[in-house]
Parts: C-alpha cells; structure tokens; sequence
C-alpha cells in the first residue's frame, strides 16, 4: 500500500537510506543518519512537497519523496524526485508504483518538472525514469568521489 510518509516513518525509512549510504554510489552521502536526523528531514520535505512510503505487514519496504532542485526562488516549480527500495524487494516493481504515484501528487502541487539526478553508471534507474519519459539533459564527469572512485552524474527531466 502506498500512503503519505509523516516524519515517525524515519526509524524505518533511515535503515533503507542507510544502507545505501554504507553500500552504494546512488546516495552521495558517507556518513549514516539518525532516525532523528531523517524525521527532521521529511518534517522538512513534508512542508512543501509530496513524500510516499510504500507499506507491506506493517513494514516500510520503500519510499519516493520530491525535494528542491535549487534554492533560488526562480526554481521553485521545479524539484528533484528520488525513490528507494529495501535490498531485499528489489524488482518487485515497488520503484515503479511509487514513481507512479509521486508524480501524481507533483502534478497536485504545481510543480512543472521534475529531476532525476542519477549517479552513473546505473542501468536500473535510468530504465525506471526513462519508462516514464524522462529525458537525459546532462552528464557530469567525475563530479562525486566515493569509495575510491570518481563518479559521473546524469540529470533525466521530465515536464508535468
């Protein structure tokens, strides 16, 4: 079931984050969050913009929210979108429902594009955005560094 996330969501919701951090380049964080941390985020996020989780058994197996692109005030209708799965439902099409939805509510709240920033390479999520017409309209070299690696960064857009 996919419903609004609210910030006591955050103890689930930062053992997915979390675990990216800790394993993979798709988050550019290094270091791990509280899940205090992570309800004051979403509070955050809440005040202007859609944030879903996706709830099995009581569980929170995924989450998709839309955040700012850029401070500036000019950018306002614009927003970065983001979606994550716990490891264990990967390819259940969880990412896909969510995305489906969190669009729906962007749409709802006036905002007129939305931004999928993906770290690169990443075959999945590049699937996933374009499935819903994104378009690539940017590609940064190297532009992250983590584990050891210089990363590369593609922007997907998507007009609503």
């Amino acid at each position: 079931m996919i419903r609004p996330a609210s910030p006591n969501d955050a103890d689930q919701i930062v053992k997915i984050y979390n675990y990216y951090i800790k394993t993979s380049t798709v988050t550019f964080e290094t270091e791990l969050l509280s899940a205090k941390d992570f309800a004051d985020r979403i509070a955050t996020i809440l005040e202007k913009y859609p944030y879903l989780v996706y709830e099995e058994d009581g569980q929170i197996i995924g989450y998709a929210y839309a955040g700012i692109f850029r401070t500036r005030i000019a950018y306002a209708n614009s927003s970065e979108s983001s979606v994550y799965v716990h490891k264990d439902h990967y390819r259940k099409g969880i990412a896909k429902k969510l995305y489906a939805q969190l669009l729906i509510e962007m749409k709802a709240v006036d905002l007129r594009t939305a931004i999928g920033g993906i770290t690169l390479p990443n075959d999945a999520s590049v699937k996933l955005h374009e499935s819903f017409g994104f378009t690539k309209v940017a590609h940064f070299k190297e532009v992250g560094h983590k584990f050891d690696q210089w990363l590369d960064v593609g922007f997907w857009q998507l007009m609503l």
